[in-house]
């Protein structure tokens, strides 16, 4: 099952896909979030070409597990998003995805230009990665 990874920032999408077998999560694309509903159709076009049958979204937490004013924000589109869609759409926590991301790219030696337009897709890649990681263990039995 291919499963689309969001990271939903107010000025960009960070767009994640995964292996046709729904294991291994790829960063893919970011988009400009002009207007919510230019990144939607932009978003429902990706999720059909690539044949998605589940996005995962990432929902923002303060370290302490509370959901802030960003949540609310995230949480908005993301009942835009289920009501046009028409597939299932789920959040995962996504505490510390960004700070993973900026740390990969500090390790990958990447120039500061480069670095802010592979973040956003970078983090989405690593709130799909850990979504799949947990499914992966509840139908294995572990975890």
């Amino acid at each position: 099952m291919r499963v689309m990874g969001l990271d939903i920032g107010e000025k960009r999408i960070g767009v994640a896909l995964s292996d046709p077998l729904g294991i291994m999560a790829g960063a893919l694309a970011v988009i400009e979030r002009t207007t919510d509903e230019a990144a939607m159709e932009q978003i429902i076009d990706l999720a059909r070409e690539n044949e998605v049958e589940r996005v995962v979204v990432g929902m923002p937490r303060s370290l302490d597990g509370s959901l802030g004013k960003q949540a609310q924000a995230v949480q908005s589109f993301v009942d835009l998003l289920k009501k046009s869609i028409g597939i299932p759409v789920v959040t995962w926590d996504e505490r510390l995805s960004t700070v993973a991301a900026d740390r990969t790219m500090l390790e990958m030696g990447m120039k500061r230009d480069k670095k802010k337009k592979h973040r956003d897709s970078l983090a989405a890649a690593f709130i799909l990665q850990g979504y799949l990681d947990r499914e992966k263990s509840h139908s294995t039995g572990q975890g």
